[in-house]
């Protein structure tokens, strides 16, 4: 594999870089902002020209000169809904992160950041006589959209079933599964879940990913920070009881839910070594945990009439072996389950990159007004 690539994958308070030479790592960096600088920018989407500059700043005293960098591979973004695969970042996605519209999340500087770099590259380029110019491009966002139209039905027309959910990792892992049986992404139908901060567990078919929850929207299984799922009638009680704002509620299900409204952490390691030393509650919510993520595996596999070639569990919650005995346990009836512990987002986003180098991947450009149907 030729070419040098660049992936960026920003979070709330750190921003995570690799550097990619010829298919391999030379390194990997998370560049943390103290809560102090963060605070200096009125909002998330002011840090842009401070992220980029503290990754520009990390590359030169690594001796990467920006003339060097081929590709340059963004985290995606809460955009509005599109397919599955790579997106070359134009204005209108600029825009549309920028604008916020379909939600604010530090996700969305991920690209603004690979675009500008790009642009430095080039100019960079340019001094230097060579003609061939760097891009910045987006893989398989949280919000790609390929679900069924039948599964997006709600209990009420206003409620319609939505997707945001790991679709780089849970995308990749895929196709590492199709791989490892000499198979495409296309050949297989696979379950994933996505066990880490959030949870989601995804049904792919033929490349695409039919059926997913709503992991940032209080749809889907419990995870250490979100509540999943949650009965109606005593939500609409807390809601109107007078002693929550609107956006404490909104915490409740997704920031302080799930093991942070148990234990007050949202570290599964903690939780997970507390139930070893003897703590029956720590004991009885990984129990649970595990249960949330069977049931939400269970019934996606309806979906397709038990028709499921694999169930893969990845996310670093993936690394508690007890916690995937237990899944395992619950689902192996369905398929054979394979575990690729860990984020894998760097990697994810770096295979996509020399897949784009290669000409294996179809570019895809992104327009507010061709919503997919």
């Amino acid at each position: 594999m030729k070419g040098r690539i660049l992936v960026i994958n920003t979070g709330s308070t750190s921003t995570k870089i690799g550097f990619y030479d010829a298919g391999e790592k030379l390194f990997e960096q998370n560049l943390t902002h103290s809560a102090e600088e963060v605070a200096l920018y009125p909002s998330v989407m002011d840090q842009t020209p401070m992220r980029r500059d503290t990754i520009t700043a990390f590359l030169s005293d690594r001796g990467i000169a920006l003339e060097s960098i081929d590709i340059c591979m963004a985290r995606g973004g809460l955009i509005t809904p599109i397919r599955t695969g790579v997106y070359e970042v134009n204005q209108e996605m600029r825009d549309a992160l920028m604008s916020g519209k379909d939600g604010v999340h530090a996700c969305n500087l991920s690209a603004l950041i690979a675009d500008d770099i790009a642009q430095e590259v080039n100019e960079a380029r340019q001094k230097k006589g060579i003609t061939q110019k760097c891009r910045a491009f987006i893989a398989d966002p949280p919000m790609a959209d390929e679900m069924l139209p039948e599964v997006k039905v709600g209990g009420i027309p206003e409620f319609e079933r939505r997707t945001l959910f790991h679709a780089l990792n849970s995308r990749a892992m895929v196709r590492r599964y199709a791989r490892s049986v000499g198979k495409t992404n296309k050949d297989v139908t696979v379950i994933v879940a996505h066990m880490g901060g959030g949870s989601s567990v995804s049904l792919h078919r033929n490349g695409l990913v039919i059926d997913t929850n709503d992991a940032l929207g209080g749809d889907g299984p419990i995870s250490p920070e979100r509540a999943g799922s949650v009965p109606g009638f005593p939500l609409v009680e807390m809601c109107f009881s007078g002693k929550y704002t609107k956006d404490e509620v909104k915490k409740k299900l997704v920031g302080k839910g799930g093991a942070v409204a148990y234990f007050g952490t949202n570290d599964i390691r903690e939780i997970v070594a507390r139930a070893q030393d003897g703590d029956a509650e720590c004991d009885r919510f990984l129990k649970g945990f595990a249960v949330s993520v069977a049931k939400y595996i269970g019934s996606l596999a309806t979906v397709v009439g038990g028709k499921v070639d694999a169930i893969v569990l990845t996310g670093g919650i993936a690394h508690a072996k007890d916690i995937v005995r237990d899944i395992t346990d619950r689902v192996s009836f369905i398929a054979p389950v394979e575990v690729y512990a860990g984020e894998n987002e760097l990697e994810s986003l770096a295979e996509n990159g020399y897949g784009i180098l290669a000409g294996e991947f179809e570019i895809k450009e992104y327009n507010r007004d061709r919503i997919i149907s």
